[in-house]
């Protein structure tokens, strides 16, 4: 049986320069028109170039320890979920941890793109039951702007940088929220549908010129066809196990991805606009980041209260996608 998994003190946070669409005229040939009405994008938040994103890790984790009112010394895990690491290794995870001055932590990164927020509830869910007593710092971040082609308009205009974690641990906390359930799945036959280099398939020798094989690709018209499709099935699968239908839930939050994809789910799930949440117009594609990034600001500005149940959904590269059931 899965050990009860909370998450409280959910903290996001994005870096303090923001393209706009005006500003990534500049860089390619597009249009704030032609962007917000094929993505719903206004603009996005981009790091520092003294940042990484074990940079903006740090900054969100304090968050969430100030506001848990938990110790560093309390934490028995670390789990990062990003999918723009600073390095091969050593993880994310691991440099926070570092930098938290956390001690003999388990410190550990997954990857699985914009699913990676729900990917990892699952694997924090995993630890409880293991560990009914672990206190495990959840970090979901993205420094995507440092692997986006800026000349390439279809994939550019989509995606920025941001961070959230919160504390998953067995007991209630500060806006905490309980997982009733979560739902993973991937099709790995369809991995080149989206990718970002930079790994070791990336063969240069020293000096070498950075090709394109080093920056986001992605095959927009398919992406969007299999997105729509598994997010709502995903869905629909999730609340049939749990006897739930769709008006049993309160807010819908999914993967903030563009509007399209946002409008196309909700409208195959019978969803009424006044029940999904969205922030894409200034955030962007954050991707792990994404779900977290907007639970945060839901519950700031009261479109989740106490009792309410939420439905988050993501997709990404993979291709994997999930779902979850959040009892706040």
């Amino acid at each position: 049986m899965s050990a009860t998994c909370r998450l409280s003190a959910l903290q996001a946070y994005a870096p303090d320069t923001v393209l706009s669409n005006d500003d990534l005229t500049k860089l390619t040939d597009t249009s704030d028109e032609w962007i917000f009405s094929r993505t719903g994008i206004k603009e996005r938040h981009k790091l520092a170039d003294t940042q990484n994103a074990s940079d903006l890790a740090l900054i969100v984790a304090r968050k969430t320890l100030h506001e848990a009112g938990l110790e560093v010394g309390a934490l028995t895990h670390i789990l990062a979920a990003t999918c723009t690491q600073d390095m091969l290794s050593p993880s994310v995870a691991c440099i926070l941890a570092g930098a938290l001055n956390a001690g003999p932590v388990m410190a550990f990164d997954i990857s699985a793109a914009c699913t990676g927020f729900l990917y990892g509830l699952s694997l924090t869910r995993s630890l409880l039951t293991e560990n009914p007593d672990a206190n495990i710092l959840f970090v979901c971040v993205e420094a995507l702007t440092r692997r986006i082609n800026w000349t390439d308009r279809s994939t550019c205009v989509l995606f920025g940088d941001g961070a959230a974690a919160c504390v998953c641990s067995g007991n209630a906390g500060k806006g905490s929220a309980v997982l009733e359930d979560v739902l993973c799945k991937s099709d790995g036959s369809l991995s080149g549908l989206i990718s970002v280099g930079g790994g070791t398939a990336c063969r240069y020798a020293k000096g070498d010129t950075v090709g394109d094989d080093f920056f986001l690709h992605m095959q927009g018209r398919e992406t969007y066809r299999h997105a729509v499709r598994q997010m709502t099935n995903v869905c629909e699968e999730l609340l049939a196990r749990n006897g739930l239908a769709m008006a049993a839930v309160d807010l819908f939050v999914p993967h903030q991805a563009n509007m399209r994809i946002i409008e196309a789910v909700g409208c195959r799930l019978n969803v009424a606009a006044d029940r999904v949440f969205t922030n894409v117009e200034h955030y962007g594609n954050t991707s792990a980041a994404s779900i977290p990034l907007a639970l945060a600001q839901a519950c700031s500005v009261g479109r989740i209260r106490p009792g309410g149940r939420v439905l988050v959904t993501a997709f990404g590269a993979g291709l994997t996608w999930g779902a979850a059931l959040l009892r706040f």
